[in-house]
């Protein structure tokens, strides 16, 4: 029977973060496929624990993710930790899971820690609906082409972005989506110098190029104005309602609709239908 692999969620800043849950998986699992084992050790120092790790990163899935899933199919429990956050999120974990998923392997998420959640929700800008855009890429032609796709989004968008390159990211942010775009800059996020700055692009490209920043950053940009249609009249509904009428939809389900379509007051459109209609009778 095949073991399980558990995404187990590791602390973005607050070692306080770890859960009981986290812990137990930790502890319970045969090894530990860790993003750099060197940063996993701390944390499992920090638990009094001892566990057999293997190194799972960018640049070695496509001999490690097979050689772990291996281990899985004989029967082995692993947890995939990322040096912080969730684990598949923005993170070639993905491409373990999809191993996993082919070949019949369960795989089990752990809530806790994750960096763009934690911004998202004290941003300030509407949670309802969010689009999350991860790192935007280093050529600028494959950047421009992302955040040309993003112009007309609507919903909030979530990006994440190094220090060294977060002026840069500012600037082309701010050139594509307006100066005046409400923005939160979400650094350090659970850390001791937790910041969060609320502003907008313009004025954050102008602090960060006085003030050089520090620390690892989540954006949260606010989405495009939806596109507001004109109010239709109730001359309007009246000729829509008629119109709908005339090809056999009973006056009351003919206005019900118009009304649905257009939040036109229901009971004013139908007294004045019924009126134009009884008009034309005589």
């Amino acid at each position: 029977m095949a073991g399980i692999l558990y995404l187990v969620p590791t602390p973005i800043g607050n070692l306080g973060d770890l859960s009981q849950r986290i812990i137990e998986t930790l502890k319970g699992v045969d090894f530990i496929a860790a993003e750099d084992t060197r940063v996993s050790l701390k944390i499992l120092n920090h638990l009094s624990m001892k566990k057999p790790m293997v190194s799972y990163y960018r640049h070695n899935t496509e001999t490690s993710g097979p050689a772990i899933l291996t281990r899985l199919l004989a029967g082995e429990s692993c947890a995939l930790v990322t040096d912080a956050g969730t684990p598949a999120i923005s993170d070639p974990g993905e491409e373990l899971v999809a191993l996993c998923a082919e070949a019949g392997v369960d795989v089990v998420a752990i809530p806790g820690p994750c960096a763009l959640v934690t911004a998202l929700a004290v941003s300030g800008l509407p949670t309802g609906r969010f689009t999350f855009e991860g790192f935007l890429a280093m050529n600028k032609k494959n950047r421009k082409r992302h955040l040309d796709s993003l112009v007309s989004e609507e919903r909030t968008m979530i990006f994440y972005e190094a220090p060294h390159k977060l002026l840069s990211t500012l600037n082309d942010l701010r050139d594509t989506f307006g100066a005046e775009r409400r923005i939160s800059l979400c650094r350090e996020l659970t850390k001791l110098h937790e910041e969060v700055r609320r502003t907008t692009l313009g004025e954050a490209a102008d602090w960060y190029g006085e003030n050089p920043p520090k620390g690892e950053f989540v954006l949260v940009v606010e989405g495009a104005e939806s596109a507001r249609e004109e109010p239709v009249s109730i001359e309007e509904g009246v000729r829509r309602a008629k119109e709908l009428y005339s090809q056999g939809i009973r006056m009351k389900d003919a206005v019900k609709q118009v009304a649905r379509e257009t939040g036109l007051p229901k009971n004013e459109l139908y007294q004045l239908v019924v009126t134009e209609e009884s008009s034309n009778i005589k």
